[in-house]
């Protein structure tokens, strides 16, 4: 090895020697001197950093009072203005790409007009989401629901259903998922209706299925597609929640009677996007051959049943299969179903089910004739749903009853005789919520006098019962109803929500406020029963009377009928 080398190497072995002697001193020093050292370093070399420069800046002619703490103004550059299209890009009209090529006016005119319709669409999709923003804002607002905990049915037992206040992310998904599919087949047409998640019917449904009570959808006409499209998607979101809490289902989770195999098809049609989130659904009608449907149950498990109730009880008859865990079942066309005959076999399967199923009722025809099947399969609390204001539809599923008198000794006497026989036929008398409204005149004391000769206690107040009131027990040590009393100048302001028992023993002097107490009394019961008392004096308002029967489809009184006929309204 040559000198010059061992020079080299001389050199090599000092350097090594002096950056090993750094590591040695540094690591002598702790972590907060070291932090010191490396700032005092970043400083000299003018690399401060900004927590640095807001801890010692100075004032300066530019920030004289030193309002940025020694911040510099930051001055961002200037977006480029996007240069228009080319004549060779592509635009994207519903998916599909239209090359746009250099040329003629044609083309260009062409061109204008793909941009124009890309335009509409997006504005028409942001105002579409404003919409239902605002309306799940309302639905916040208007909701009555505890955002703690809700109780639902599951196989016959109550399970608590968490943060429902509003649709979840899996029940938007189910219902984007099936409008997507109905507009590819062309069976529905986002154009022509709204979106499904803006739909205000959806969302003043899922409001009173998340409340945990029975529905009845007061409309008159049988279910459409955007109802059950938010129906179908509710059952599914409630599967899905439940499914990761860890329960299981050994029977359908929904069962959809309809009065035909068309209405079947139709239901079918709007649960079939379901499938490739995981729910999968059987349509069950007497036109398939019934081997053919009893070897198809035994292959799968559906979570939803469709099907006519004539062709169900069949398959239930032969234990091809087992509905009574079902937790949500949905009646379809009521009046359709009892023109059919078939209301008899929709009680039987109701029976069938043990537990208490959430239940959605749909009366195609409001009239009398149906009130006795929408009591059987409601017989709890319901939750009324409709959209529509008309009379008929408000007061959907309230009897009626008009009386002719002679005297006012005869009224009265009917009055005690009507209430007696309403606490003797209704299973808690605690729980019936009477009211009378009477007339502003001296009358009202004899009937409070009546009222409490005959065991009931009076409340004065419209808005309130009194708890605190004195019930006397009677023969089967019941307690009697307590019963309220109002003058009709307090209709307007009073609560009648909660009454679904109404007596009015002198008739209401205008018709208005006979409507405002038939359209807002028992909205949480289908078992609501309104009395008038008439006698001659009520001539005059008696053919506005028989209008609004024949609009709810009741039948008018014959004495009604002759006492419009001898008014002296009527000409000759």
């Amino acid at each position: 090895m040559t000198k010059g080398d061992d020079a080299v190497m001389r050199k090599k072995n000092k350097v090594r020697r002096k950056k090993l002697n750094k590591k040695e001193s540094s690591s002598k020093v702790s972590a907060r001197v070291a932090a010191v050292i490396a700032a005092k370093k970043r400083r000299k070399s003018g690399t401060r950093r900004q927590c640095q420069g807001m801890c010692f800046s100075l004032p300066t002619p530019d920030d004289p009072f030193n309002d940025r703490h020694g911040k510099m103004q930051f001055q961002t550059k200037e977006t480029k203005k996007k240069k228009p299209l080319q004549t060779d890009k592509k635009a994207f009209v519903k998916g599909k790409s239209a090359v746009l090529k250099k040329g003629t006016n044609g083309d260009n005119n062409e061109k204008v007009n793909c941009l124009e319709q890309m335009n509409k669409k997006v504005i028409n999709l942001k105002n579409e989401q404003s919409k239902s923003i605002t309306s799940m804002d309302n639905l916040k607002q208007r909701s009555a629901i505890n955002l703690g905990r809700t109780e639902i049915q599951l196989n016959g037992k109550c399970v608590a259903n968490e943060n429902s206040a509003c649709p979840s992310n899996f029940l938007l998904l189910c219902l984007n998922s099936i409008e997507n599919t109905l507009s590819n087949e062309g069976t529905y047409s986002v154009q022509d209706e709204k979106p499904l998640f803006v739909n205000s019917w959806g969302f003043e449904f899922w409001r009173c299925y998340s409340s945990g009570k029975d529905i009845f959808e007061a409309s008159g006409s049988s279910s459409t597609t955007q109802q059950i499209a938010w129906m179908v998607s509710a059952a599914a979101d409630n599967i899905t929640r439940n499914e990761k809490e860890g329960f299981s289902f050994s029977s359908p989770f929904l069962l959809f009677l309809v009065p035909s195999q068309e209405k079947a098809a139709k239901v079918r049609l709007v649960c079939k996007p379901l499938k490739a989130l995981g729910i999968h659904t059987v349509s069950l009608h007497p036109s398939a051959a019934i081997d053919h449907q009893i070897n198809g149950l035994k292959s799968c498990e559906p979570e939803f049943i469709v099907s006519t109730p004539e062709r169900l009880l069949e398959l239930v008859s032969l234990k091809a299969i087992d509905i009574s865990g079902v937790s949500m079942l949905v009646v379809d066309g009521l009046q359709s179903l009892d023109n059919g005959g078939s209301l008899g076999t929709v009680n039987f399967i109701r029976q069938s089910i043990s537990g208490k199923p959430h239940t959605v009722v749909f009366s195609d025809c409001l009239n009398y004739a149906s009130v006795p099947a929408v009591q059987n399969l409601l017989p709890g609390s319901v939750c009324r749903l409709s959209l529509i204001d008309s009379i008929s539809s408000q007061s959907s599923c309230i009897i009626q009853s008009i009386s002719v008198f002679a005297s006012e000794e005869e009224k009265l006497s009917k009055g005690i005789q009507v209430l007696d026989h309403a606490y003797a036929n209704h299973l808690s008398s605690q729980s019936l919520k009477v009211l009378y409204v009477v007339g502003n005149n001296s009358k009202f004391q004899k009937l409070v006098f009546s009222l409490n000769l005959k065991g009931y206690s009076i409340s004065t107040s419209s808005n309130y019962i009194d708890s605190k009131a004195n019930n006397s027990l009677d023969a089967d040590n019941r307690i009697r109803p307590v019963i309220s009393i109002i003058d009709e100048e307090q209709i307007s302001s009073a609560e009648l929500s909660e009454y679904e028992f109404v007596i009015i023993p002198d008739f209401v002097t205008s018709i208005a406020n006979y409507v405002r107490i038939l359209t807002s009394m028992a909205r949480y019961t289908v078992r609501g029963v309104l009395h008038s008392f008439l006698t001659k004096d009520d001539a005059p308002h008696v053919g506005e009377l028989i209008e609004i029967l024949e609009k709810c489809g009741q039948a008018v009184p014959e004495a009604l009928r002759d006492l419009h006929l001898t008014s002296p309204m009527v000409e000759s």
